[in-house]
């Protein structure tokens, strides 16, 4: 698991920004970022929020130490493929962000006609993703975080099937 600090670095890093840089950001030293990055401190609430906005994460991603959820649901309890949603999270090296939110049935649909997944901001952050064989997941009750992918360039994405 990932710590608060972990997180404030590699974040950090996916904007480019160097420790002096993020200081200036939030008002604080560099020694107060370095102490964050080393767990040896942590922000205070206000701060966290400013730095869940500066990095376009919700305070619950930066904040909380848990592993991602991902489950299999027994198929008395699985909801309709109909009522499911498969959702794309890319957030990319230079800010973007990107939140795409599908009906699972479209999605199932795209895939057997031979649809693929476009490309996001010009990467090809998506491409080394078998879609299929995480419909065949989804199909035997999987839910969840599905995938996260971080690129060699920095983008980050994530699928989720809810």
């Amino acid at each position: 698991m990932k710590t608060l600090g972990t997180k404030i670095s590699e974040y950090r890093k996916l904007k480019g920004m160097t420790q002096e840089d993020l200081a200036l950001q939030m008002n604080v030293s560099s020694q107060a970022v370095s102490k964050w990055e080393n767990d040896l401190s942590i922000p205070d609430l206000p701060v966290l929020i400013q730095l869940a906005d500066l990095f376009h994460v919700t305070l619950d991603e930066l904040v909380r130490n848990q592993e991602p959820m991902t489950m299999v649901v027994a198929e008395s309890l699985r909801k309709p493929v109909e009522q499911m949603v498969f959702r794309v999270i890319v957030n990319s090296k230079e800010g973007d962000r990107i939140r795409v939110n599908l009906p699972m049935l479209l999605v199932k649909a795209g895939i057997e006609i031979g649809m693929s997944m476009p490309e996001v901001n010009g990467k090809e952050a998506l491409k080394g993703i078998d879609f299929e064989q995480l419909i065949k997941l989804v199909d035997q009750g999987l839910v969840g975080k599905l995938v996260e992918v971080q690129s060699a360039d920095g983008d980050l994405v994530e699928v989720y099937v809810e």
